[in-house]
């Protein structure tokens, strides 16, 4: 990849405004949201929870469809607004060029279906002309490739029978299958230990490195975000209260939300490499 290529724009977001209507007075969850990702970078999301983070993100993944949600502003991706498309164009990126991981995998895994079929999901969808065959190889190589042992087994096996850390890697293998531009991981460590979180972080760096796959990880935990990010946005009540390099935002934080994030953060955390 080159550097020409690697800081190139491809997701461009302006002025997200989301609303819910199901009450007598509209209640504003996300206001004046701005983002832009570029070619092989991982952007940080962070904030407690009903900041608003997730939310941004599954408007990015276009998967916010409410009767009684507003949004405006836009959502450029490919040369398209996301939150004006028409829904057959939106499908056509939903999971192939942007796919999203959910922080818990056992409610996002289908219990009665086997790992296998739901690793392919994405071929059957996006890609209709590979055959059985050829989606069970790419399949299997792509759970070996999160770091899954014996993937010829686990292919064929159910979610309850995986441990939390090996449902998420299952999770990512499924996301990644279509090699998609943008991976969208929203808090997907939360329901791991420590060890755990660890192996998960070094994965999406390793897909980052390895796919030139562009990253939004989203957390409410500052001490990965340093870990795996470039740039952060810090998110308070729906606002962006503050964004920049991680180094800017770890060891110059201007906004007071912010430096009490950080003072949250155990020392250790703080001054580990």
């Amino acid at each position: 990849m080159s550097s020409g290529d690697k800081f190139e724009v491809i997701l461009s977001v302006n002025d997200l405004h989301i609303e819910f209507h199901d009450h007598k007075l509209p209640q504003t969850a996300v206001e004046d949201f701005d983002l832009e990702l570029s070619r092989g970078e991982i952007v940080g999301i962070v904030g407690e929870s009903g900041s608003g983070k997730s939310l941004s993100a599954l408007a990015i993944a276009g998967l916010l469809s409410r009767h009684d949600m507003y949004k405006s502003g836009r959502i450029m991706f490919e040369g398209e607004d996301l939150l004006t498309c028409n829904r057959r164009k939106l499908r056509t990126f939903q999971g192939d060029e942007i796919s999203m991981i959910f922080q818990e995998p056992m409610t996002s895994l289908n219990p009665v279906k086997k790992i296998g079929w739901q690793t392919e999901e994405s071929l059957r969808i996006h890609h209709p002309e590979i055959d059985k065959k050829e989606r069970r190889l790419r399949a299997i190589s792509m759970l070996a490739k999160v770091g899954l042992h014996e993937p010829e087994k686990v292919y064929d096996m159910y979610p309850h029978e995986l441990s939390g850390g090996m449902r998420q890697r299952v999770m990512i293998a499924a996301a990644m299958i279509g090699h998609p531009k943008i991976l969208i991981a929203d808090e997907p460590t939360t329901a791991l230990d420590v060890t755990v979180q660890a192996q998960i972080v070094e994965l999406l760096k390793s897909i980052n490195k390895e796919e030139g796959t562009s990253i939004i990880f989203i957390s409410h935990d500052l001490s990965l975000v340093r870990q795996i990010c470039s740039r952060v946005l810090v998110m308070q009540k729906g606002v962006v209260v503050e964004s920049g390099s991680v180094n800017d935002i770890f060891l110059r934080p201007k906004n007071i939300y912010t430096r009490k994030l950080i003072a949250s953060i155990p020392k250790v955390d703080i001054h580990a490499s």
